[in-house]
């Protein structure tokens, strides 16, 4: 049974944005953000129970209108066909599902009892008409992303495999989930979903209480609860008709469209999609509130839905600065339409400059304190670079394309991904039907026995996920010249490449006496920028355990997650801390980087030393580690991202 959504509490947007979705399902669905247990699949489960029902004709796989009856669909071409009132489809797409399964696929009986070639419809065909849900959506594998783009644009899913040549209506409204904290989604993914919306728990006591206190009525008695809350939901599934009856009576005001331009100028939103967006998001908003004429609040809420996502251009920023400035604009749009005075500046603006005489006495006392020391612990800023370099890591057997987004290495036998081709495969994991129909066909044109020497096995090609291992040096070396801030720059940098291509990302640093997994590998580079950030400077050099744990660390991924690894090594190389039980820490360094080595594991290393006099030693590192040497002053450089890809490519 499903948490009936009118006992939800609290996350009033989130429930108005969703009920936006099912009245007009043309605003392109729903993005909800935010952390676990915060009720986001319950919402969206929940939205099923009172969306509006379709009429359909009765047994039709494709769920058609029965005003667009599908000329390939048997069941509407019947004279006598049946017309049936039935709920909006609600389908989930997990993540594991197969590409088959997506979109359809061969029907395997049609072929073997009628001898013709039929399509068994999809998930897509499934939520034609309804509400396709993903949960965890930025887990979604790259394959499945990419039709789903596809068909979100043109709300037809086009089949074009094993014989099959056949286009369907696929047009739905996507919902998804996801957590901040496991990745991003694909800028172009985003960009499809009308809307986005960030939850959190509720902080205060009472509701909080509340929420409880339902949660655990709802599991003791289902039944009861649902009953006891059937009526708020029917009032809630009529206020949703009387919306989408209004909605076509829904006009906007000629300069609450010039608002939504401006907003969208304004805020820097490159995509066209927002401005329309955010005009049916305002009319739906209208018929929902019962009124037939927006205004300026519609916008404002519109703006707060629709545009956010689509100003976040860089993997760092911070939408807090963003809520900040739609609120300055909506305060100057109210202002001029009330022909009042401008709202007095900023105060930050006005803030008085210092007298001469305070600042000279700022100057006098910073330079009156003592400089800190080298082994003492500082925390440094981040230096920008010029360039942002870009990484190639090159699977077994394939040579990678320069200047591509999404996930970096490809596969050629993927476990899932595109079908490509079939080759004959006595025990098949992944059955191809139809080359194993088509090599029995010629085998035997009058018996057509399937034996298993037709049996073909499907050959996928994919892109598979790499692990990007920062090895950050944070030793009082470091603070030299203030050093660390170039280091801090050039791995803000590679988390920037590493974000775009989806990579999962993790950082150890060592100062002191050892070494330690500052960010344990994640998809979130946002949690990796914060720990870098505030990565102190100070003490000795560790790098021998440095590498060890990095081996560890390795060893331990590959064996839970086939990821494809990159080791970062940001350092002047100058150890001096030994492992426990003493020795030789450069000695100790060149053997675990040898072992790296023979490990065949791709490393970049990036020299930090800057000193007039240089040991070299980050060059011997990348000598023993098999790997490339640059220098931070090589990375703001012209050309540095085609280096190091062309010399990454060659690295495993």
């Amino acid at each position: 049974m499903i948490y009936p959504f009118a006992a939800l509490v609290g996350q009033e947007k989130l429930k108005r944005a969703l009920l936006l979705c099912a009245i007009n399902p043309s605003i392109g669905g729903i993005l909800i953000r935010g952390d676990k247990g915060t009720a986001k699949s319950t919402a969206a489960r929940g939205l099923a129970e009172v969306v509006p029902s379709i009429q359909k004709v009765a047994d039709c796989t494709f769920n058609c209108s029965p005003n667009e009856p599908l000329a390939m669909c048997p069941t509407c071409q019947q004279a006598d066909a049946l017309i049936a009132e039935v709920p909006a489809p609600f389908v989930n797409l997990p993540l594991g599902a197969t590409e088959d399964r997506v979109i359809g696929s061969l029907d395997l009986e049609s072929v073997l009892n009628e001898k013709k070639r039929k399509l068994q419809p999809g998930l897509l065909a499934a939520a034609h008409r309804g509400i396709l849900y993903i949960d965890e959506v930025n887990l979604l594998p790259d394959h499945l992303v990419d039709i789903l783009l596809d068909v979100a644009a043109m709300g037809i899913n086009t089949v074009q495999r094993e014989g099959l040549s056949l286009s369907h209506p696929a047009r739905f409204t996507l919902i998804g989930t996801m957590n901040p904290e496991e990745g991003n989604l694909r800028p172009q993914f985003l960009d499809r979903f009308g809307l986005m919306i960030d939850v959190e728990a509720p902080r205060d006591i009472a509701e909080r209480t509340e929420v409880v206190r339902r949660r655990i009525a709802f599991e003791a008695n289902p039944a009861s609860f649902i009953a006891q809350w059937a009526p708020k939901q029917q009032a809630l599934q009529q206020q949703l008709r009387a919306a989408c009856a209004l909605l076509p009576s829904v006009v906007l005001p000629d300069g609450l469209l010039t608002l939504i331009s401006q907003l969208c100028t304004e805020l820097g939103v490159t995509s066209l999609r927002a401005d329309i967006v955010m005009y049916k998001t305002a009319l739906t908003l209208a018929a929902l509130a019962n009124r037939t004429e927006v205004m300026a609040e519609d916008i404002r809420q519109a703006a707060e839905l629709a545009l956010l996502h689509r100003r976040r251009k860089k993997p760092f920023d911070d939408n807090q600065g963003k809520q900040d400035k739609l609120d300055e604009l909506m305060e100057q749009a109210s202002t001029q339409s009330q022909q009042a005075p401008p709202p007095p500046p900023n105060p930050k603006q006005q803030s008085k400059s210092p007298s001469p005489s305070e600042g000279q006495s700022d100057q006098e006392e910073q330079k009156s304190q003592p400089k800190p020391l080298p082994e003492e612990e500082q925390v440094f800023g981040i230096a920008p670079l010029a360039a942002v370099p870009k990484i190639e890591v090159e699977a077994a057997g394939h040579t990678p394309a320069l200047a591509t987004n999404g996930r970096r290495s490809s596969v050629s036998n993927a476990p899932r991904g595109q079908y490509s081709r079939a080759v004959a495969d006595k025990n098949p994991t992944d059955l191809a039907v139809d080359a194993t129909l088509y090599q029995a066909l010629v085998r035997d044109p009058d018996l057509w026995a399937i034996t298993r020497d037709d049996l073909h096995q499907k050959v996928r090609t994919g892109k598979t996920g790499n692990l990007i291992l920062f090895v950050v040096d944070a030793s009082g070396s470091m603070a030299a010249s203030r050093r660390m801030e170039a280091v801090k720059g050039a791995t803000l940098n590679l988390l920037t490449d590493a974000y775009q291509r989806r990579d999962t990302v993790g950082i150890i640093a060592f100062r002191g006496i050892e070494a330690q997994v500052l960010l344990e590998p994640t998809r979130s580079v946002e949690l990796a920028e914060l720990a870098l950030r505030n990565l102190p400077t100070g003490g000795r050099t560790p790098l021998p355990h440095a590498l060890q744990l990095a081996a560890q660390l390795l060893e331990k991924l590959d064996q839970q997650d086939a990821l494809q690894p990159l080791l970062v090594i940001l350092s002047d190389g100058k150890a001096n801390v030994p492992l426990p039980g003493g020795g030789d820490a450069w000695e100790q360094t060149q053997r675990l980087a040898s072992q790296l080595k023979e490990k065949q594991v791709p490393a970049l290393v990036l020299d930090t030393d800057n000193d007039y006099l240089r040991l070299g030693r980050a060059s011997e590192l990348a000598t023993a580690l098999g790997a490339t040497c640059l220098s931070l002053e090589e990375l703001s450089a012209e050309g540095i991202t085609h280096n190091i890809q062309i010399q990454l490519a060659g690295g495993r």
